[in-house]
């Protein structure tokens, strides 16, 4: 492994050539500095050897900046001026005011609480900028446990030790079906269905090992109606699933809240009798005390 690079000279020797590079005066940038003039020009003779460069000409009408001291003035000024905001944005982070929040979400979250969450938090804390994935509930629960998220938008089975979470949203589900479906006469058209009216349609559905507890509670509510389903495909995300039934390859399950801007090619129907139902937590890790960037985003959810 290489050894770690020492610098020949101090952040001190930085400062006290840029003053001097400043006022071009070394009584003037001694009174600046608050330190007396032969400790700053013994500073600056230590940086000038370290450096094996001129970096100031003193002449009889003050002081020159060299060549050599012009590029390390324009070299070290950005860097001077990011150790001078450290306090500042010190303090900004404190009060999460600037920050980094990493957040992951399922389709329904995007579809229905989310767009206002963000929209609400991007007015009050633009300076918290927020890291925003797609992810099933299983990949969030493990990447929260791990502490690679700082929340997420998923759909709970059971209490997760360690997590704590607020629910967001709870419905039942209807279907979507194509437009060209036969239950979508002039008639029934968006009228309540029955799971057993759909006994001979083809679904579409999730993987189980992406929410575990909301398919089995499809399988469930089939169960209850008496019906065996007929599962055509097993994609996400969840719009994937959607553009399957606009193509007419089946149905699948959606929430009220998520049917309210639809494309022509298909239609929601209430459901009648066993449906299964949505639940949308927002969860994040039990910490004695949340980073104020998160705490300021799950002000603004409401948790």
């Amino acid at each position: 492994m290489p050894r770690e690079y020492q610098f020949p000279f101090e952040l001190r020797h930085l400062v006290y050539f840029r003053e001097v590079a400043r006022q071009l005066h070394f009584r003037k940038a001694a009174e600046t500095l608050a330190v007396a003039q032969p400790a700053l020009s013994r500073a600056i003779a230590q940086l000038e050897v370290a450096l094996d460069a001129d970096l100031l000409n003193r002449t009889r009408r003050g002081v020159e900046v060299t060549p050599a001291g012009k590029l390390l003035l324009e070299r070290i000024e950005p860097l001077l001026r990011q150790l001078a905001a450290i306090p500042r944005d010190l303090a900004a982070l404190a009060g999460g005011q600037i920050g980094h929040v990493r957040v992951a979400f399922t389709g329904l979250a995007m579809a229905t609480v989310l767009p206002r969450i963000l929209r609400e938090f991007h007015q009050l804390h633009s300076g918290i900028k927020l890291e925003l994935t797609e992810s099933p509930t299983s990949a969030q629960l493990a990447a929260l446990q791990a502490g690679d998220l700082a929340c997420g938008f998923f759909h709970p089975d059971a209490p997760t030790p360690g997590l704590r979470t607020r629910l967001l949203l709870r419905e039942r589900n209807g279907v979507l079906l194509p437009a060209t479906h036969p239950l979508n006469t002039r008639r029934r058209a968006h009228a309540a269905l029955r799971l057993r009216d759909l006994a001979a349609t083809p679904f579409v559905l999730f993987p189980r090992t992406h929410n575990p507890g909301f398919y089995d509670r499809i399988l469930a509510a089939f169960a209850s109606a008496g019906v065996t389903p007929r599962i055509a495909e097993e994609v996400w995300p969840r719009a994937n699933g959607i553009g399957l039934v606009r193509a007419g390859l089946g149905a699948t399950f959606m929430t009220p809240s998520e049917a309210q801007h639809l494309p022509p090619e298909v239609t929601f129907h209430p459901l009648t009798g066993p449906a299964p139902e949505s639940r949308l937590v927002l969860g994040w890790r039990q910490t004695p005390a949340p980073d104020p960037a998160l705490a300021a985003f799950l002000a603004v959810a409401g948790a």
